[in-house]
């Protein structure tokens, strides 16, 4: 499928996955307008090309006892890139940093962490975060409510743009 443009059923599969990945394959079949077989036959090759990197269940942090979210702006002392590998590889070992994303501009790295309470972040944040080697700076902002969190790409946009490219 690289290289492949995709067609109107694999884009209406990935948007019914993206909305409800538990759904069996007779359902998203159904909703695709297609056989079973067919339908699964595509999200293989989809899962195959990285269209799907994966199934997770969108869990309640809160409910589970993580009460903090913060914004992390990380400024580093080198953008070497193997410093910026480094400082990429530290990060994907701190649980408390649930997604890492460099960023041009001031700022090099942004982290979205999550904690249990504000003791807890300060422990990484002091022990951790700002201890690290190579890190210059860093900029907190606590998270007070999240009012948008949608996973994945807007599919009103992707079939905009196919209808364009008719």
């Amino acid at each position: 499928m690289p290289g492949q443009k995709l067609d109107a059923i694999d884009r209406k599969i990935l948007a019914e996955l993206q909305a409800d990945g538990r759904m069996t394959n007779v359902e998203l079949a159904s909703r695709v307008g297609i056989s079973a077989p067919p339908c699964l036959r595509r999200v293989r090759a989809l899962e195959e090309a990285g269209l799907i990197k994966g199934y997770h269940a969108d869990v309640n942090a809160r409910d589970l006892g993580f009460e903090v979210g913060v914004f992390a702006m990380v400024r580093l002392k080198s953008q070497a890139e193997t410093d910026l590998m480094a400082f990429e590889a530290q990060a994907r070992s701190w649980s408390l940093v649930r997604e890492c994303h460099m960023l041009n501009g001031e700022i090099d790295f942004i982290l979205k962490c999550v904690a249990p309470d504000l003791s807890s972040f300060q422990t990484f944040l002091t022990e951790k975060l700002t201890s690290a080697e190579n890190v210059a700076s860093v900029k907190t902002s606590l998270v007070i409510r999240c009012a948008k969190d949608e996973p994945g790409v807007p599919f009103d946009v992707v079939e905009a743009r196919a209808a364009r490219q008719i």
